[in-house]
């Protein structure tokens, strides 16, 4: 069944990279607004303004504009791409959902999976944005170091089998206990409390005493 709403995207897609650029440039804003964009960044245009929304989608910005995290990782050039990365997994997670590897697939493999994600005829515009925008912010992620990838630990085959049948020792496995004599003899004691009733009925006190004698007090 196609998503009902479309992953991110921008209709004027050659301004992905140049506005991300200019994030790495200015100063982080308390909150980035279009009066921060077209004035700060340079770029005001018509055609621009969905980038907000856009950067909402892949958790650049929180709803009321305040940068994120991610933002703040992007800025910095050591984990720009991871953040990316990231930013990507987010915004695009209906399509790694259908393929984890959906950022290394073909420009035509892409599209195919964006149509079956969307529903939407192969040559419809939303498709080709929704493609060439994810190929935007594609270029400028690092998956392999992502925060959000998989990490996988392979154990040993040598240390699991050995580690599970090396025996570790009871503390009572070295302990050396006397033998008992065999002129020795042995016996038990057992104090038995009794809650009776309150009666005065002598056959409650006899069918009690006559049960501990058949089936207690036998040798």
């Amino acid at each position: 069944m196609a998503s009902d709403v479309l992953p991110p995207f921008i209709n004027s897609t050659g301004l992905i990279s140049k506005i991300f650029a200019k994030i790495q440039e200015a100063q982080e804003p308390e909150r980035y607004t279009q009066d921060f964009q077209g004035t700060v960044l340079g770029y005001g245009s018509g055609s621009a303004k969905p980038f907000i929304p856009f950067l909402k989608r892949l958790g650049f910005l929180e709803n009321d504009g305040r940068p994120t995290d991610v933002y703040r990782r992007f800025r910095n050039s050591d984990s720009a791409g991871s953040a990316m990365a990231d930013a990507i997994r987010r915004g695009y997670s209906e399509l790694f959902k259908r393929n984890e590897y959906c950022y290394k697939l073909s420009q035509e493999k892409l599209k195919n999976l964006v149509v079956e994600v969307t529903g939407k005829a192969k040559d419809s515009g939303s498709v080709r944005a929704i493609c060439a925008s994810f190929k935007a912010c594609n270029d400028l992620a690092d998956f392999e170091s992502s925060s959000t990838g998989a990490v996988e630990v392979e154990a040993s085959p040598t240390q699991s089998s050995s580690a599970s049948e090396e025996k570790v020792p009871l503390p009572h496995d070295n302990m050396q206990f006397p033998e008992i004599p065999s002129d020795v003899k042995m016996s038990f004691g057992y104090t038995i409390n009794l809650n009776l009733p309150n009666t005065d009925d002598p056959k409650v006190f006899n069918a009690i005493f006559r049960a501990l004698k058949e089936h207690l007090l036998t040798e």
